[in-house]
């Protein structure tokens, strides 16, 4: 599978890198470790996870699980070198931090020093801030954002507190790599800038949401994004399944993630129905895969971007795999380009 750079300085990984916030929930851990197994064999050797999964629902009693399936399949005789890890602290708000508890020096110590010990390494390749403090747009937020109440100041003093922390433990040989989730555009330029002012390391990706369905890094992100080298590392590129078509008529799989989570966390809106419609279409017409589509489009974004593919089954993973190696004619590209138009934020 082809490889790619995160960021300046960062690792090189492939193409499609395997999702995880699913083990030790809905997908249980035999059938994690054969993913892991499958996704390698197929040239995959990026994995990225966190503190607080698995997810739908999050709970305090599983936080930490997907990072113990993980640690156990590398005790069993797993090849930790071929693998590029990718793990986040959880923000401020999550079961995994105390009542109050923030980013920063100290929670970012203790919390590596937890993901160290459930995944049973002695590094992470890439250590990522799972939200900023200071709250974000993402998940449906943008429909009310507010910024007024937020302190710059106080945020760059706590990015800089942040950043040398990040340092120390990258002399340390504790981490390789720095990126941001659920990240804003100014934002990202605030963590780039302090880094390049000497409060190292400097950002090499940012995971946030992206499909065909949700598009709000197009703009200003895709902008930094492409100049400043900073890679997206997309999450739910299937929409959490909307676009596989799973769900259409409105239905209710069991044992699918809509079965635990109704609304699929604010995906499903009266608009989303047809937007899901018209690439489905698209995807028939072309006799294409539409998960396959989905996945191969984010491939032909004009930034940097790794899309992360997580599935429930191994089914589902071997063929979401096959998106890396999937080229998209002209003419489904110029129906996509047109379904975006007419269906522009479906939720």
């Amino acid at each position: 599978m082809r490889q790619v750079v995160l960021g300046a300085g960062g690792p090189a990984v492939s193409a499609l890198c395997l999702g995880t916030m699913t083990w030790g929930n809905q997908t249980p851990e035999a059938e994690a470790h054969a993913q892991i197994d499958m996704a390698r064999a197929a040239g995959v050797n990026f994995i990225d996870t966190a503190e607080m999964y698995p997810t739908n629902p999050v709970r305090r009693e599983t936080v930490g699980r997907t990072e113990e399936i993980i640690g156990r399949w590398v005790a069993r005789g797993g090849r930790r070198a071929d693998w590029v890890i990718a793990t986040k602290i959880a923000g401020e708000g999550s079961v995994a931090r105390e009542p109050g508890e923030v980013i920063d020096a100290a929670s970012i110590r203790r919390a590596l020093e937890g993901s160290l010990r459930r995944l049973r390494t002695d590094h992470v390749d890439l250590y990522q801030f799972h939200w900023p403090n200071r709250g974000s747009y993402m998940f449906r937020q943008n429909w009310s954002f507010d910024p007024r109440g937020q302190d710059p100041a106080a945020i760059r003093a706590n990015m800089v507190e942040c950043l040398e922390t990040l340092a120390a433990l990258k002399a340390e040989g504790k981490i390789g790599a720095f990126g941001l989730s659920n990240e804003s555009a100014w934002g990202m330029a605030q963590w780039i800038g302090l880094a390049e002012a000497g409060h190292r390391p400097r950002p090499v990706s940012l995971q946030n949401e992206y499909s065909l369905l949700c598009r709000h890094y197009d703009t200003d992100l895709a902008e930094l994004g492409h100049n400043e080298g900073i890679a997206l590392m997309a999450f739910s590129p299937l929409a959490a399944g909307l676009l596989t078509g799973k769900y259409q008529g409105d239905v209710i799989p069991p044992g699918s993630r809509r079965a635990a989570n109704p609304g699929l966390g604010g995906r499903i809106t009266p608009r989303v129905w047809g937007a899901v419609a018209a690439y489905l279409d698209i995807a028939a017409k072309a006799g294409l895969d539409s998960a396959q589509m989905a996945v191969a489009w984010t491939l032909t974004r004009p930034f940097p971007v790794v899309p992360i593919i997580g599935a429930t089954t191994l089914p589902q993973l071997e063929n979401v795999l096959k998106a890396a190696d999937l080229r998209l004619p002209e003419d489904v590209m110029t129906a996509i380009a047109a379904a975006h138009r007419a269906h522009p934020m479906p939720y």
